[in-house]
């Protein structure tokens, strides 16, 4: 079993070097030149040249070959002097309101929200795209209380939450959740991407000043198009409280940072 898995990253780091050492756009090697120089079969080529697709470091053109795809951009997620500070990021970001209305909040986002099931919420499904491209779907839910005059213009223009600051609401912080997914044949039809293609799914709650849950939102993005990036800042900050719980963060198992003290983390988002 080693060997096949061996060869297969031989080539995925072969593909790897011909992506970062060509511009976006350039065509990489037909299937038969690389399984001569590589000297691997076509199933174990194609294997680490699907998995590079379905990623989006690729992008396979029927009839016309395979080609580097377009390069990273990074949107910086959590800014460092100030919360709900998004600075604008690389591309063109623009959103299509689909749904706008008016409902019940319902028991689950009445209990995200603190609010009746019977409240008002102002309910909102937007398309966000970049240069025009397809990014991501979200499912936006403030309390009418909040913002009782929010518009489908209001979601297509600008910064959400400058939009909330226009209304009388001030942001303070946010708890968000990220996890992978798949999308349906509706989510599919709107991103532009296979049915079950690989999407990360994202849950926000975000309070105002006063503590109160003001938006509950859940998006969508792309799993070939976006990816998360965090820089982990691991510098020595003195010894740990005692009995204070060993750091942890996804990817580094506990224990591995006993030395280091507190750790510091920016998130960036990559857009491709």
């Amino acid at each position: 079993m080693a060997e096949p898995i061996l060869k297969r990253e031989r080539v995925r780091d072969y593909l790897l070097e011909l992506i970062e050492t060509h511009p976006p756009g350039a065509p990489i090697p037909a299937e038969r030149t690389l399984c001569r120089q590589l000297s691997v079969s076509r199933p174990t080529l194609r294997s680490a040249v699907d998995e590079l697709v379905n990623t989006g470091l690729l992008i396979r053109q029927h009839g016309r070959g395979t080609f580097v795809a377009p390069a990273k951009i990074t949107q910086e997620l959590v800014s460092g002097d100030r919360a709900m500070t998004v600075p604008q990021a690389s591309g063109v970001w623009t959103s299509r309101v689909l749904e706008h209305a008016r409902i019940p909040a319902g028991a689950r986002v009445g209990r995200r929200l603190r609010v009746s099931p019977a409240a008002e919420i102002a309910y909102t499904a937007r398309l966000r795209l970049v240069d025009g491209q397809p990014m991501a779907i979200e499912y936006l839910h403030v309390p009418v209380a909040v913002a009782p005059d929010l518009t489908p213009e209001d979601m297509e223009s600008g910064n959400f939450y400058d939009r909330l600051a226009e209304h009388g609401v001030q942001v303070r912080d946010a708890v968000q959740s990220i996890e992978p997914t798949v999308t349906n044949d509706a989510e599919s039809e709107l991103l532009g991407v296979p049915v079950f293609a690989p999407a990360l799914l994202f849950e926000r709650l975000t309070n105002d000043v006063a503590g109160r849950p003001v938006e509950y939102v859940h998006s969508l993005y792309r799993g070939d198009r976006y990816r998360i990036v965090s820089r982990l800042s691991l510098a020595p900050t003195g010894a740990a409280a005692p009995g204070a719980r060993a750091e942890h963060h996804p990817g580094i198992p506990p224990g591995d940072l006993s030395s280091t003290g507190r750790v510091r983390s920016t998130t960036t988002g990559d857009v491709q």
